[in-house]
């Protein structure tokens, strides 16, 4: 989207290993209620991919008694060079699951719930029976209570994602993470067009799902990488649009090419407002799900 003429920005030398910037340093939340989210999650056996990601909101979330759940086990049949997720062999679903989650749910008194999962494409069905089952588990145990769904691509399966977009969540979300240049090295076996694809599907069967999509910066791209994105985002009706800063989980994963500071956030998603998205959120803590009940349109 040249017509924005905005400066490329090329990514200093990679600074794994410095110190954060300032406004990545937060202090710890005080009160119980990380203590009783995390044993909760461990009495219900949960996975959250506030810890197999390593998320730097895990602290301030749970202590808000809220989590994002990671369905279908703790172990990824994809081998992204950024998520630290673990890789391995496919544990096999577990039928009490969605039971398990809906309960985890209903105690923490959650209006708004996320379900992610680990990609499973071992899976005929890459996991969209089990995300149907799960969202209509908490639809029993909590009828009035928000669902959003970050799925994985289905490998483009239209089956299954039309089977989870026909459960109606109230926001179906998938993240692009990055430009299509660094695609590859980022996302290994995930593919841009087919990301884009999904998402344009689940909004054409049910235009009023919200859709979302988020950007991890700090990678290597360009503002006007970032603005082709946003483009073909809008192109699709995309809604709902997050932006945060990448932190490599390890020293094994892609390193951070550099830290975007709070105000080139701000620009950022000021600009990508005037192109129509219904909600930016944007800023170096910002991830898909962080504060998701905040971020639904309104």
């Amino acid at each position: 989207m040249r017509s924005l003429t905005l400066l490329d920005k090329p990514a200093p030398p990679p600074r794994t290993g410095h110190r954060l910037p300032e406004w990545l340093k937060r202090p710890l939340p005080a009160g119980n209620g990380n203590n009783f989210t995390a044993h909760l999650i461990e009495d219900l056996r949960l996975e959250t991919v506030c810890e197999s990601a390593r998320c730097p909101n895990r602290p301030e979330c749970w202590s808000r008694r809220t989590a994002t759940f990671m369905i279908m086990g703790n172990y990824c049949t994809r081998t992204c060079s950024f998520c630290s997720v673990p890789k391995g062999s496919p544990e096999a679903l577990e039928a009490d699951e969605p039971a398990r989650l809906a309960e985890a749910a209903t105690r923490l008194g959650l209006k708004h719930v996320v379900i992610t999962s680990v990609t499973r494409d071992d899976l005929p069905d890459g996991g969209a029976d089990h995300f149907v089952r799960c969202i209509g588990a908490v639809r029993d145990r909590l009828p009035a209570a928000a669902v959003e769904v970050l799925t994985p691509d289905f490998m483009g399966d239209n089956a299954a994602i039309d089977a989870v977009t026909d459960a109606r969540p109230e926001v179906f979300n998938h993240n692009l993470e990055t430009v299509p240049r660094l695609h590859r090295i980022v996302r290994g076996r995930a593919l841009y067009a087919r990301s884009l694809a999904l998402l344009e599907r689940v909004k054409q069967r049910a235009p009023q799902v919200v859709t979302k999509a988020g950007l991890m910066l700090g990678i290597g791209e360009t503002r006007d990488e970032l603005f082709d994105v946003f483009a073909d985002l809008r192109s699709i009706n995309c809604d709902v649009l997050t932006l945060g800063q990448y932190l490599a989980p390890t020293a094994k994963h892609i390193p951070v090419a550099r830290f975007v500071p709070p105000e080139e956030f701000d620009e950022i998603a000021a600009l990508a407002r005037l192109i129509g998205f219904k909600q930016v959120v944007a800023g170096p803590y910002v991830r898909s799900s962080y504060h998701a009940d905040d971020m639904v349109p309104h």
